[in-house]
Order: structure tokens, then sequence, then C-alpha cells
């Protein structure tokens, strides 16, 4: 989707793969058609309603382990102009060979659109019910999401369609990649000015040339080089006027040189290039060959001074003539390049267009008041949401409520920040302390425990009832299989009747609760050091004790003990065979036997016997 040709792999040098802290207290705006047309695509025929199933997941997800505050914009009418790009997108949903596909156009709308819109309206109530704002835009959703982005009402957009820039989007995040250190794939658009040299206009224009959403086909014969390389003769202001003259059949200026519209010949007001020097057919330099037999020419220098040196094969002669020869020849060469894409370009009928022209550069995309777009997040509708999803997607309400609680602590957490006497967590549990620090793909968080709030200051003991209704909240449940896009969040929650575990971020944990916070890293700095302190002295001793002076109390390993053992009982054999081998006569030979049939190790009776 957005500009053809390949453009995004164009784009893909200069993507940044941000971390997790990126967005984290930011307003970012979705593309929500992108969302469920992706999900479709991932998850067809593998889960229940595969469009409600990530994009609670990955609402949750991108709102308590991201930060993130979510806008999410919806598809407004779609203009005429967008007839084939619908009818495509069609095809590839339903899995529709186009080309062989005898399906009318009218009906094909209609079916795609219903059961499209079902998708879409479902989401919104979900979203609705999560408390995300949803805005709609008069057209396309990625041009509002660009005009917010532009106008500074959020910081990013997350949408997969390169339109986006056209539209004037100032940072996009293509692809969300959550089990990574570097989760975002995102584009800015100063960093594509600054490597390609091209600015919205531009991009633009190459849209205008190798086909966008709005018209598929572009100039027949303009891939995205040939683009490039037209779109960058021309600054960002002049870029759309030169168009219109050469979709009018005028050839434009060309490195300073005014062409004739009818060829590719210099004018008659350009004089007459010089002919070409004689050269050498010996040594390649200008001059004859006779002369150079005589004397060697001035680029052939020899001891001798008898003659010119043979040229090599491969020989290319660097001197003014040779030289003037080959720049006018590139010129020649390009001149014609840029004539013939002119040609193919004035074959066109009515280019460019103006109705996209006007529908990227325009600034009514939404109806917004004069302070701008209505952006408010709200509390979650538990139990309404539990019924929705209870509803739509047979899951149990004790599944439901644990996937929800990363984002009800993370919205308590900020809340709690702005007013500290909210209290309990859900309405039932209070903080207790934090754990240990994690680390996932090179983030840390803190491993929360919340209690259970009981009044009266009685015991976590509580009636086998109430226990098990308890358990039924927070167990864990074994999850549907899980598809290409699932970035549903386990959150670790452990039971143990009257409290929970949770992992959370660290900023958010100390602005909610500094001094627990503050308590624990002090904690933590005092272990590390005492850990130093122990681990010093013992590598210290450990490099001078030796095996003798070892406390006589300490038990032995199993190979320390038959070292010291064996070796006095080793050393003593030896001497004695040494005393033995002095003595000559036939005693020795027997005191080897003696020797080798003692109960000893056979390597010991090897080294014994043969040294």
């Amino acid at each position: 989707m957005g500009v053809g040709g390949k453009f995004w792999e164009l784009l893909k040098s200069y993507a940044r793969f941000e971390g997790f802290d990126f967005l984290r207290d930011k307003k970012v705006a979705i593309d929500l058609s992108f969302w469920i047309v992706q999900h479709e695509t991932a998850l067809k025929n593998q889960a229940l309603n595969p469009h409600l199933r990530l994009t609670f997941f990955r609402t949750v997800n991108l709102f308590s382990k991201f930060g993130v505050f979510p806008v999410f914009v919806l598809d407004g009418t779609p203009s005429p102009l967008k007839s084939q790009a619908r009818m495509v997108r069609f095809f590839r949903f339903s899995g529709i060979d186009a080309s062989t596909s005898n399906v009318a156009e009218e009906g094909v709308f209609k079916e795609r659109n219903s059961t499209f819109k079902k998708c879409v309206n479902d989401c919104v109530e979900l979203l609705e019910l999560l408390g995300m704002p949803v805005l709609k835009a008069n057209g396309e959703a990625e041009a509002l999401c660009a005009r917010l982005n532009r106008d500074g009402h959020v910081d990013a957009c997350i949408t997969a369609d390169s339109d986006a820039f056209l539209f004037g989007a100032t940072c996009v995040i293509k692809s969300l990649r959550p089990n990574s250190k570097e989760p975002f794939e995102c584009y800015n658009m100063s960093d594509i000015e600054a490597g390609l040299g091209l600015k919205r206009k531009h991009l633009i224009a190459v849209s205008l040339l190798v086909g966008n959403d709005h018209d598929l086909n572009g100039v027949q014969g303009i891939g995205l080089d040939k683009a490039l390389r037209l779109v960058r003769g021309f600054s960002e202001d002049e870029i759309f006027d030169k168009l219109y003259e050469i979709g009018k059949g005028h050839v434009p200026l060309f490195q300073g040189e005014i062409r004739c519209a009818a060829d590719a010949t210099p004018c008659s007001d350009e004089s007459s290039p010089k002919a070409k020097q004689s050269h050498c057919s010996f040594c390649g330099h200008p001059g004859s060959k006779k002369a150079h037999f005589k004397s060697c020419c001035e680029y052939c220098i020899t001891d001798s001074n008898e003659g010119c040196l043979k040229k090599s094969q491969g020989f290319k002669c660097n001197c003014s003539s040779c030289d003037k020869v080959r720049k006018d020849k590139d010129k020649k060469k390009h001149e014609n390049w840029w004539i013939n894409v002119c040609n193919l370009i004035s074959k066109e009928t009515k280019f460019p267009n103006d109705e996209i022209i006007e529908m990227y550069m325009c600034n009514n995309h939404g109806e917004f008041t004069e302070k701008g777009p209505l952006l408010e997040w709200g509390d979650p509708k538990t139990d309404l949401l539990v019924d929705f999803l209870a509803y739509h997607q047979s899951w149990q309400p004790s599944y439901i409520r644990q996937r929800m609680l990363p984002m009800l602590s993370t919205l308590y957490l900020r809340e709690l920040a702005r007013n500290p006497n909210k209290t309990l967590l859900v309405g039932q549990y209070e903080f207790h302390s934090i754990q240990r620090v994690k680390i996932r793909y090179g983030h840390q968080y803190y491993e929360v425990k919340w209690k259970k709030a009981i009044s009266n200051e009685l015991s976590c003991a509580v009636p086998v009832e109430q226990s098990n209704m308890l358990e039924e909240e927070f167990t864990e449940v074994d999850d549907e299989p899980i598809g290409l896009l699932d970035e549903s969040i386990e959150p670790q929650i452990h039971v143990d009747g009257c409290w929970i575990l949770t992992d959370e971020n660290p900023e958010l944990v100390l602005s909610a609760f500094p001094e627990e916070a503050l308590k624990f890293r002090q904690e933590k700095e005092l272990k590390v050091m005492k850990r130093r302190k122990i681990s010093t002295p013992r590598s210290e001793g450990s490099s001078e004790m030796s095996e003798s002076s070892k406390p006589q109390g300490v038990q032995l390993s199993i190979t320390e003990f038959y070292r010291t053992t064996k070796t006095p009982s080793q050393a003593k054999l030896g001497e004695d065979l040494v005393k033995q081998s002095s003595s000559p006569g036939v005693g020795s030979s027997k005191q080897k036997r003696k020797v080798s049939g003692s109960k000893l190790s056979k390597a010991v009776r090897r080294r014994l016997l043969f040294g």
C-alpha cells in the first residue's frame, strides 16, 4: 500500500530501530484499517475473530509494556480515484485470484465493505470499552494520522502505508517487533531528506510517476530509479510546474543546456564541435606514428629517447581532445535519456493528475475544533469488556481479567503518581514491596508484589469458597494457538491466597512509590557492595593458600584425599626400587616381580617397572 515501485525498500537503509522507551509517555496515531487487514492476513482460519483478538492484545501491550498513549484513526469515505486499489485489496483479503475472477465490481465492493465494516465496528466498540480515543478521517486514515503528526498532536504514526510521508508525516513506525531489544522500525522524514535529497513534493512527484493507491499504473516505462533521477533535477518549489510542462510535451532545461523539443541535437546557436585530433596507432597519444618513431612524444618518457612505448590493452588516452570527446558522448547519452523519459511522460493523458496532488497537499482530513482534536484516555469498563469478549471470543472471565491486569496496574500507577490518595489496585490489592529486577530483551522491569487488602488486620487465611473465587479470578489459562502477530502479554501473576506479582516499569514505580523504590535501590547497591567485599578476600586467600597449609579439620575432596595418601606411598616404593636396582644379581629381578605383583594400581605399576 502507498507508493509503488518497492518504495519501502528504498527507505529501508534510513530506518531506525528504537528501543522500548522510545514512545514511553508519547501519543501515537494508529491506522486501524491497517491493523485489521494485517491481522486477517496473518491469522486467517487460526483463531476466532483475529481482528478482535490482536487489537485487544496489541492495545494492552502498547499501553502497559511500552507506555504509549494510542489514538486510533478510522477510514472515512474513500475517493473515487481509489477504486482500483480497493479492488486489489479486496482480492488479497479474500484470497481470490483477480486475473481469473468474474465477480462484478459492485457486488465485490458491497461484500467487501460489509465484511470489513463489521470488523471495524467490532474493533471500535472494543477500543471504546478500553477507554481509547477513536477519530474518523474524512478520507484516508493515514492522511489524518499524518496531519496529527505534522501539527504536533501526536509524536508518531503507526502504519505500513508509505502515503503517510506524502500527506506530511514526520515520523512513521512501519512495524512492531515486541520480542526484540529494538521493537520499533521507525522512519523519520528528516533522515529521508538528508539521505535521498528529496522533500515532500519530490515524493509526491515520484508517486505520480511510479504509481500509488489512487493511480496504480503511474507512467508506463518509468520505474523507481528513473523517477528518482528525474525529480532530483528540480527543486521542491518547481517540481510540479516542470511536470506540467513535460506533460504538455515541452522538454525543460537539462544541466543548463536548452534542448530543442523535436530531437536531441544541439540548437542552431550552438557552435559545432571541433574534429578529434589524430592519434598514433602505436602508443595511442596525439601525433603520427612516423613522427613518434623518430623521437618519443611528450606523453611517452623513455631513457634512450629512441621511440614511444607500445600502448597496453584497454588503453585510454587522457589528452584534452579525448577527454572532451568522452564528456560530449556522456552528455549526449544523458540528454537522450532525458528526452526519452520526457516523451514517455508526455504520452500519458492528464499528467500530472490535479486531484491526486490536491488530495496529498490539502489539510482537510478531519473535523477538528479550534483547540484541535479531542484526545482523552479513560479507564477501561472492565465488566462490559468481560461480557463483550466472553460473547465474541468465548473467553473465560478469569482469563479476560488476567490479560487486562497489566493495563489496569499501569493506569493505577499513573493515577497514583498524580493522586497519592488512590489506594487499591482494582479495588482489592495494595502495594506490598518490590521483589527483584527482571531483564527481558535488555529492558529492566520491577517485579512488584501486591497484597490482598484485608480489613481489621486479619490473616490471609480465607474461607474455602472465597479462596476458590480468588484463584479463579487470576488463574493462568492455556491460551489459543499463537499466531504470527499475537503479541499478548503473559503477566507474571502468582496466586497464593492473597497476593499477586506483576512486572512494572521502574520509572513508573518510582513516580508512584518513591520511598519504596529508593529503598529498594539502596538495598540492592548494598548487596552488590557486600558481594564485592566478600569475593575480594577469597580470591586473595585462594592464591596464597597451598595444599600443605590447609587446616586439618576441613574435609578434603576425593581427588585431594587420594592425592595426599597415594603420593607418599608411591615415593617410598620408588626409593626401594632404586636401591634394589643398584645391587647386582638375580635378586633384583625377583624384587621387580615382587613389586609388580603387589596390590598397586595398574598405572603405578607401569611407572615403577618402566620408569
